[in-house]
């Protein structure tokens, strides 16, 4: 009994100082509504920067993207087939035939074959300078016929560069690549324009060459004419008999 009584004093002395432990632990736990708000406020705050670090990392983002469209060159180039259709016209004047586009030579010709027919030239000297003027006028619109040809074969490749190149300028991605293709159709421009020089270059020539060829051959008409009025030198007259 009486280790019974021990037992039972034990157990209610050990359950009082569980419940004890258990009021004191309970008494420790405090909700401090200041401390609460405090604390969702701050998170409001770190969660309000996070959201402003994401949107400034997007517009980089979009900022880089921007950047490399800007400097995207143009997937279309017109320069090479440009540069062949200058370099045909070029090589087209310079074919020229006889009286070419060259100074010296034209002052040589018109010291020569062009000059004011006298005296000292010879019957076989004005005919050479006359079928040499014929032949030079016949060269210089053989030439310009070419030239013409020629700038008008170029035509449809213009206009095959030009629309690609209005698509190109159309769907460009960024400032680079529009400008590429600007300045790609100023070049076109300026083909455009070099081929219309070398057609009136040509057109300019062959004229000129068959005014020269008029010019000379009226001087030398009035040579010839002189001399075949003029006594001794000229055209005498001789019995001719006609009938045997």
């Amino acid at each position: 009994m009486k280790r019974l009584r021990r037992l039972a004093v034990v157990s209610v002395l050990a359950f009082i100082a569980f419940i004890g432990s258990k009021q004191a632990s309970a008494q420790l736990v405090v909700f401090d509504p200041n401390n609460y708000a405090q604390n969702v406020l701050t998170a409001a705050r770190a969660l309000q920067q996070i959201n402003n670090q994401i949107v400034s990392l997007q517009n980089q983002a979009q900022m880089l993207i921007n950047q490399a469209k800007n400097l995207a060159t143009l997937p279309f180039s017109s320069l090479l087939q440009l540069e062949q259709s200058i370099k045909r016209t070029q090589q087209l004047l310079a074919q020229a035939q006889r009286i070419a586009y060259d100074i010296q030579q034209i002052d040589r010709a018109f010291a020569t074959t062009y000059a004011p027919a006298s005296s000292s030239f010879s019957d076989q000297a004005l005919v050479a300078n006359a079928q040499a003027r014929w032949q030079n006028a016949m060269a210089g619109l053989q030439d310009a016929m070419r030239t013409q040809a020629t700038v008008v074969g170029n035509l449809d490749t213009n206009r095959t560069q030009m629309s690609a190149l209005v698509t190109s300028s159309q769907g460009a991605t960024g400032a680079l690549q529009a400008s590429q293709a600007g300045n790609q159709l100023l070049a076109l421009h300026a083909q455009q324009l070099a081929d219309l020089t070398a057609v009136v270059a040509a057109h300019g020539r062959a004229q000129n060459l068959e005014s020269a060829q008029h010019a000379a051959a009226q001087d030398q008409g009035r040579e010839q004419l002189h001399r075949f009025l003029t006594r001794g030198t000229g055209y005498q007259p001789t019995m001719v008999r006609m009938f045997h």
